[in-house]
């Protein structure tokens, strides 16, 4: 199976001078725990995202003004990606070894065309055993405080 298959695509984006409080609305609209960021709306040259973790830890534990925070103080930059043709597993792999539970699926030109959760890895892969060692493997890292 390719990424291409089980990746949401067109995900939802920001820009890295939106206010964060842009991508904590749209993660609500959209039902959504990431928000890639791109460099612009024409090329959509993914530069890194950012997550509901982000937005809790770097923002609200740090009690900066939402108002005025914008997306690149708190978004993490060097995400993990992976290519719409690449084979399902390298995917799945790279989330286990990074402990991440979604990783942007960019083309040859880094621009963001979908993106694999681990919601899409349950729904959508016919796979039971697979579903429950990704969830394990990415639990079992964030319990040892990654």
């Amino acid at each position: 199976m390719k990424c291409k298959e089980i990746m949401t695509k067109d995900p939802v984006c920001c820009l890295p001078d939106d206010e964060v409080q842009k991508a904590a609305k749209l993660m609500k609209d959209e039902d959504v725990g990431v928000i890639p960021i791109i460099e612009d709306e024409d090329t959509k040259t993914l530069l890194g995202i950012v997550t509901d973790r982000d937005l809790a830890l770097r923002v609200v534990a740090e009690g900066r003004d939402i108002a005025g925070t914008r997306i690149k103080d708190v978004m993490t930059t060097g995400a993990v990606s992976c290519r719409p043709d690449d084979d399902l597993q390298k995917a799945l792999d790279a989330m286990e070894e990074n402990q991440v539970r979604r990783i942007p699926v960019v083309d040859h030109n880094q621009t963001i065309v979908g993106i694999i959760a681990q919601a899409d890895v349950a729904t959508r892969l016919s796979e039971p055993k697979k579903t429950a060692e990704v969830v394990e493997e990415i639990s079992k890292a964030q319990a040892v405080g990654k």
